[in-house]
């Protein structure tokens, strides 16, 4: 039986360990971006502790976006130079997309850089946010917020895998659907990722 991790235990493993690589296979479709220049990203892998057990947060993006629209996916975006560090970028989107202000997320711990199709290297941030937020929706970027709990985000058994092939090369996908939520794509490559990393340290 999955026994989803508590906030110290997430603390702990994201802390002290360096987190697992992504998934080779889901990677290949891309190995021809290597090459290319990379715009830098981050996103935030939002942790909330509620009465029965810590969610995560998602958002759902605007339909008439260019890069992956309509997608489930973390609050994030592109960095900017007046960042500084895309650890502040990672806050600062999340605050311009849902309203969320720094003050009310702690970061606690950072995966690899992940490559995407839309020629982005994004690197995600573990944070817990205050079980107190208020979203406060740019619906120029996102649709909408949801949560889904931490026993169905970490457990193997509710990600799916497949593998297509394209150019006689085989590409692994994940995915999670959960109550008409499909989480897919760099998301749940993402995911895939965080839980074996915390397979790993138990």
């Amino acid at each position: 039986m999955h026994i989803p991790p508590s906030r110290q235990q997430l603390i702990q493993r994201f802390s002290l360990q360096q987190p697992a690589a992504y998934h080779r296979e889901s990677l290949k479709r891309l190995d021809h971006l290597q090459d290319q220049t990379l715009r830098k990203a981050a996103v935030l892998i939002g942790f909330v502790e509620r009465e029965n057990g810590l969610n995560v947060l998602f958002t759902k993006r605007a339909a008439h976006l260019k890069h992956h629209p309509g997608q489930v996916s973390f609050p994030g975006g592109k960095y900017e130079l007046e960042d500084g560090s895309l650890r502040a970028t990672a806050l600062r989107e999340t605050h311009e997309e849902i309203g969320v202000f720094a003050q009310q997320i702690e970061i606690f711990g950072q995966m690899p850089e992940l490559p995407t199709i839309s020629q982005f290297s994004v690197t995600p941030y573990l944070a817990f946010i205050d079980a107190n937020y208020f979203a406060e929706i740019d619906h120029n970027e996102v649709e909408s917020v949801f949560e889904v709990p931490v026993e169905i985000v970490l457990d193997p058994k509710h990600l799916y895998s497949d593998t297509f092939c394209v150019k006689q090369q085989h590409h692994r996908v994940f995915a999670i659907n959960y109550q008409g939520q499909f989480i897919w794509g760099m998301t749940a490559q993402i995911i895939h990722a965080l839980q074996n990393h915390i397979m790993h340290q138990c």
